[in-house]
Parts: C-alpha cells; sequence; structure tokens
C-alpha cells in the first residue's frame, strides 16, 4: 500500500488547498492516523504559521506538532539551494518525511503555493521533492481566465516535464475550470510515459470559493468591525467605490457589493444599510468605512437601537483609493471555521471527483479502526450517492438554516424547508447563509393542505377528530412534514431543534405508524469513540420496556447498526452476567434474550445475541475470558441494549463526557418512515449529521 500522496499545483491560485481538504477526507474516511507534511512553505510572518497547515490541523483535528509539519521556508531553500546545498535541502525534507512515515498510516504532501518571483524554480523543486520521497503525484492545474485549448495544452506540458524528471501520476485535477469544458479536457490530457490510463478530473469555478468574504477583508486590512458581528462570512463579490449622492449611488450596488465610503459619509452609511432591508435592491455583503473616520454620535446611536444590524459594517485606517489598491490583490481563502465555504470545496470535490476511483488507487486496504471523522465523513459519503428528499419544519431557526447550508453544499440531501418563505428567505440573508437550492414551502398556502387534512381528518376520525382540528393540526409545521413523509412527497423528515420530543414524534406516532414487524418505535445513540463506533438503545424514549421490548428493540438496534455499516453483535446489559445474580431486573432481561433469539430465528436474521450481560463482560476480552468464556458476544459486543432509560441515558451521557465521544442520536427505529427526533440544545453539525442519518434510513427503507 502507498503511503504518501503529493499533491502540486503549477501555479499561484489554483484552489489546490480545496483540492487537499477533499483528499483529506477521502483518506480520513480509510485510516486512522493521516499527517500533512508540506516540505517548503512561504514565510508566514513573524508569530503566524502556514495557512494551509493550520486548515487541515484545525479542521480534521490532528494532534502533529506544528514544526513537524514542514521542513524549510522557500526563502530558506532557495538561500541554501543557491549555495550549493541542494542535496542538504532534500536530504533534511525526507529525514522528517521519514520521521511522519513511521508513526502514521499515511503521510498527504502538499507542494508549494507558487507565491515566489520564479515559479520554475517551484515546478523544479516540487518535482525533486515527490520523485526523492518516493510518492506519487496528484497534479492541479488551474482553469482559470483560460480557454479549453490553453489548459490541454499547459496541464500536458506540466505532465510531460514531470514525467521526464520521473515523477509518478495518480491522477489530474483541472480546477477553477470555466463550464463546458470538461469533456474536451478529460479526452485530450494523456500521460505518455505510463501505460496505466491517467484520471483526469475536472472542477468548475466555483465563486464561493473564488470571492472574499467579509472575515477575509477584516483580515487583510486589519480593520475593525463596528457592526454587524454575525455577517462575517458574506462572500464579496464586487467593490462599489461610493462617491455619488444617495440617489446615483444606489443605482450601482449588485448582490455581494461591498460598499467602500469615507467614515463621514453618513448617508452613504444608512442608505446601504437600509437598501438590506429593501427588497427592490440586491443583498449587499458590507459596508467598508476608510479613513480611520468615527461614525458620527447620532448616526452611531441610530444604528446601536437597530435591533439586528443586517449587514457588517468594517473600519479600517488609510485613505479610500490605497485601501481598494489592497483589496484588489485579495482572493477568497479557506479558513477552519468558515463552515460554509468548506461544505462547498467538499461538495465540490465529491461531486466532481470519483472519489471511489481515486481512492482505490490510493489507498489498496483499510483500516479497521474507526474514528468519529471517518464515521461523519462516511456518513456523508453514503447520503450523497443517492440523495433523498428531507424535510426541515423548523425552517425559519437559525441553526436550520445554516445546516441547510451545508447540507445543500456538500450535497448530501435534498432539502424541503417549511415556513413563511418571506420570513426563510428574511432570516437566509440576515444569517448571510445560500439556500437557493431548498425547497420552501408554507403549509398555510401548500396547494396539499387540503388533501392532506382530509386524510388525517381520516386517519383520526375514531378518535374524534373534527375537519376544523384536522385543518388547524395540517397548517402546523411539524404535521404538515410529518404528512409529506407518510405520503411520499418526503423521504424523511427531522425536527425539534426547538419543539419538544412529544411534539417531533407525536404525529409520526398517529399516522406514520410501527412497522409491521415491530410493535414499539424506540431510539438509538452512535457512540463514535476515538477508534470504533458503537450502538447504544434504548437511551430516550421507552422509560420500562418489558421483556418483548427489549427484544423489539435489540432487533431494531442490530438492524440500524447494519445500515450504517456497524456489525452487529448485540449485549442484552444488565447487572448480572448470565447466571451470576438474580432479581425480576435481571430476570427480565434474560426473558428478553430469549425472545430476541427465537424472533431472530422467525425472521431468518443473522447475528449473534448475548444476555444479561454486564458492561464490562461485554466490552473487555480479558473479563469475558473470565466470566464468558464461549461467547460470540462477550468481549467483542458493538449493539448494548439497556434495560430502562434511566440506565441508558444516563450511560451514553457519561460515556460521552468521559470518553469524549461523539454521540449522534437519537436516530428513531421502528416507524415505517424515518423521523427523527433533535435536542433543543443541538448545533449545527448535530442536524447535518441527523440529516445525513435521516437520508441513509431512508434509502435502507427503500430497498
Amino acid at each position: 500500500m502507498s503511503k504518501n500522496l503529493y499533491v502540486s499545483a503549477t501555479e499561484e491560485r489554483s484552489g489546490k488547498s480545496a483540492v487537499v481538504l477533499g483528499v483529506m477526507q477521502m483518506l480520513m474516511r480509510e485510516l486512522h492516523n493521516v499527517a500533512i507534511f508540506r516540505p517548503i512553505i512561504n514565510d508566514p510572518g513573524e508569530g503566524r504559521q502556514d495557512h494551509d497547515i493550520t486548515l487541515m490541523l484545525d479542521y480534521f483535528k490532528l494532534s502533529i506538532p506544528y514544526r513537524d509539519t514542514y521542513a524549510y521556508t522557500l526563502k530558506e531553500a532557495r538561500e541554501l539551494i543557491n549555495s550549493g546545498q541542494h542535496a542538504v535541502v532534500l536530504e533534511n525534507i525526507l529525514k522528517k518525511y521519514m520521521a511522519l512515515e513511521e508513526e502514521y498510516d499515511f503521510v498527504l504532501c502538499e507542494g508549494t503555493d507558487f507565491k515566489g518571483k520564479d515559479p520554475a524554480f517551484e515546478f523544479d523543486l516540487n518535482a525533486d521533492i515527490a520523485a526523492n520521497i518516493g510518492s506519487p503525484m496528484l497534479v492541479v492545474t488551474s482553469g482559470r481566465e483560460k480557454t479549453a485549448e490553453e489548459v490541454v495544452n499547459i496541464t500536458q506540458t506540466t505532465l510531460d516535464t514531470l514525467g521526464e524528471k520521473g515523477v509518478d501520476f495518480l491522477a489530474c485535477v483541472v480546477n477553477r475550470a470555466p463550464e463546458g469544458m470538461t469533456d474536451e479536457v478529460i479526452g485530450t490530457i494523456k500521460c505518455k510515459i505510463s501505460e496505466d490510463p491517467m484520471p483526469v478530473y475536472v472542477i468548475p469555478e466555483n465563486e464561493a470559493l473564488a470571492n472574499p468574504t467579509i472575515a477575509d477583508v477584516k483580515r487583510w486590512l486589519d480593520a475593525d468591525v463596528l457592526y454587524g458581528h454575525s455577517g462575517l462570512q458574506s462572500l464579496v463579490d464586487n467593490y462599489v467605490v461610493a462617491a455619488m449622492q444617495i440617489g446615483n449611488f444606489l443605482e450601482y450596488i449588485k448582490p455581494g457589493s461591498l460598499i467602500i465610503t469615507p467614515g463621514d459619509r453618513s448617508d452613504i452609511i444608512l442608505a446601504s444599510l437600509a437598501s438590506r432591508l429593501s427588497s427592490s435592491y440586491p443583498d449587499i455583503a458590507g459596508v467598508l468605512l476608510t479613513g480611520g473616520l468615527e461614525v458620527s454620535r447620532s448616526v452611531h446611536k441610530l444604528i446601536e437601537g437597530w435591533t439586528g444590524v443586517p449587514v457588517p459594517v468594517l473600519s479600517v485606517k488609510g485613505h479610500t483609493f490605497h485601501n481598494v489598491q489592497e483589496l484588489n490583490r485579495l482572493y477568497g481563502r479557506i479558513e477552519a471555521d468558515d463552515h460554509q465555504r468548506i461544505a462547498t470545496a467538499l461538495g465540490g470535490f465529491s461531486q466532481h471527483v470519483d472519489v471511489q476511483q481515486l481512492r482505490d488507487r490510493v489507498v489498496e486496504q483499510r483500516s479497521p479502526r474507526v474514528t468519529p471523522k471517518m464515521f461523519e465523513y462516511s456518513l456523508f459519503d453514503k447520503a450523497s450517492r443517492d440523495k433523498q428528499r428531507i424535510v426541515l419544519p423548523e425552517g425559519t431557526v437559525e441553526r436550520i438554516l445554516r445546516a441547510a447550508d451545508i447540507l445543500l453544499r456538500r450535497g448530501v440531501a435534498e432539502i424541503i424547508l417549511l415556513g413563511r418563505e418571506e420570513e426563510i428567505r428574511q432570516n437566509a440573508s440576515k444569517y448571510g447563509v445560500d439556500i437557493s437550492g431548498a425547497q420552501i414551502i408554507d403549509p398555510s398556502e401548500s396547494e396539499l393542505l387540503d388533501s392532506f387534512a382530509e386524510e388525517y381528518l381520516e386517519l383520526r376520525k375514531h378518535k374524534g377528530m373534527i375537519a376544523e382540528m384536522a385543518w388547524d393540526r395540517m397548517a402546523d409545521t411539524t404535521y404538515f412534514g410529518t404528512m409529506m413523509v407518510h405520503k411520499g412527497f418526503a423521504d424523511g423528515m427531522v425536527s425539534g431543534s426547538v419543539t419538544t420530543t412529544a411534539q417531533t414524534i407525536r404525529p409520526a406516532f398517529e399516522f406514520v405508524k410501527t412497522k409491521p414487524t415491530s410493535s414499539i418505535v424506540s431510539s438509538v445513540f452512535l457512540m463514535c469513540l476515538k477508534d470504533s463506533v458503537l450502538v447504544y438503545g434504548d437511551c430516550a424514549v421507552n422509560p420500562n420496556p418489558n421483556a418483548q421490548q427489549l427484544a423489539e428493540i435489540a432487533i431494531s438496534a442490530a438492524e440500524t447498526a447494519r445500515i450504517f455499516g456497524v456489525d452487529p453483535k448485540v449485549a442484552m446489559l444488565s447487572y448480572s452476567t448470565g447466571a451470576s445474580g438474580k432479581g425480576e431486573d435481571v430476570e427480565r432481561v434474560t426473558e428478553a434474550t430469549r425472545i430476541a433469539k427465537e424472533l431472530i430465528k422467525e425472521r431468518g436474521l443473522d447475528f449473534p445475541i448475548e444476555g444479561p450481560l454486564q458492561y464490562d463482560a461485554a466490552v473487555d476480552p480479558a473479563v469475558a475470558k473470565v466470566k464468558m468464556p464461549d461467547s460470540d458476544v462477550a468481549g467483542q459486543a458493538t449493539v448494548f441494549i439497556f434495560p430502562d432509560l434511566n440506565t441508558g441515558n444516563n450511560t451514553y451521557k457519561a460515556v460521552q463526557r468521559a470518553a469524549n465521544a461523539v454521540a449522534i442520536g437519537p436516530i428513531l427505529q421502528g416507524l415505517n418512515k424515518p423521523v427523527n427526533d433533535l435536542s433543543r440544545g443541538c448545533t449545527v453539525p448535530d442536524i447535518v449529521n441527523t440529516v445525513a442519518i435521516t437520508a441513509i434510513q431512508a434509502q435502507a427503507e427503500k430497498k
């Protein structure tokens, strides 16, 4: 198995960091320990660290000392090479690389940024380094501002030259390509050195990656944020220098404009902020005040009293012309905390690169260990292969909108947002998120409302339901979303970020109903530990299940485990292992195990189950060898069924905190169609993961 890969660009601003992000994500799906190594970095400045290394360390939570991730700055390497010490440079780079190779399963190497004054020097240096550390190369060429013919000629010359230098190719990525050149590029570029066909992938230009954000402007100009801190991730598409009167100035603003004006132009400041609240004008990205001039006291008082300033306002020293010149040198960079841009980069990579093909060329064997990041990426990968329609009833909530933005960028699912369309779009604009790919439905205005209410009335008339109440219920977004799932207009639903569990799952109990093979709805958590994924159930729904219910929970949990790639070995937990203890609770678990084994046989299922088991006997091979040496489950359990909600809920939270585990869930099981509940304290990543899980459940239901 190859233990390294060298990603090298051929020019500046090729979008190499976005490609490296995608490759790292791919690697971490398969491997436990992956290192990032940049042999040569640009001098980041005193007290600063290399941007791409920091991005990889922070986003992927890599525990590598920063000093171990690079060998030289470009200036240091150039001085040594110019003084005749080229061999010393390569030797020290190899020494640093070998230290990482000994400690990690795989080393992803990233080449130089081509920001120096001699691109030919950097080109040769990258080729020498890749050849000397024995690493195949993934070549990233840029299609930015080029014709198809120019891209083909430049890329072909690059590959031919690298081949002559003894570099082995893995693949080529033509990044930032204009639309419509994909087939032509792929059909023309060839690797003339090797007979092995070399994959060529084309990733089109994406303004969401190329354009800077307001946060980038802040960092680049060392500006202060006066107002609108929540809008710093807004993308800047163009610059408008405002020197005209308001009536003329407003005609020049476009979507994504950064308005640049001196800090004493109160009229421009107020007009810019007001334009963001008007549906007659496009949404600007922000306002940059030059000259270091303070906003007048009265205008400041007016803005401070404005609930939720709709757009960020920055202040910077220096005159307007100087700052415009500086901004013309600025381009978008991906930061570790910029979840929107990272989602866009990873989504674009997954969409336009044959990840399975590339993975097979890089990694020939898989590690049996599974980290939380590996599992998370596997969820996204599996969900995106067959996109499902997931409805989110809480369409106006900030966390839901931010999650929808990420889900759409990464291509995880088709998203349906419920709520008043005007409010949803206003909130999306306010929070700086892009939901243009989502379907928005206002239940009270939907043409589906009448048929849904009639259906609900028919389904619940035996419970005394009347027409007026049925229409009121269906105007509720949770009931409407659940009916969409029931009627096949959506494949699954996720709710609960601002509503209770009862409000989320009650409609599902009323008319989605349980599967024919299940009499109970239960839940599991996917517990992502340091190097494995375990399944815990039931930790959220049933307070005191009886033996029959415990048995059904166990079978449902095993089936859920299989859906998410966990080989089920089910432990029925108790305070006793085998026949070592007595008591009503132990007997209930013993009976549940017996019933479960009968159901497994009746339904033609195939997985081991054991109980009663204590937790230590279920997970520790040494303890299992003493307490239950002949068991197929003891010491190697992957699915844990707790005897009651009190035990399960406390245990999952204890493990989550004490072991620093990622707890994904609760995942509801036993329903005819997937409906999942969120915690009211959920984060945006929690919502994203839950939607991916719901999509995978929907895929499984269809199969």
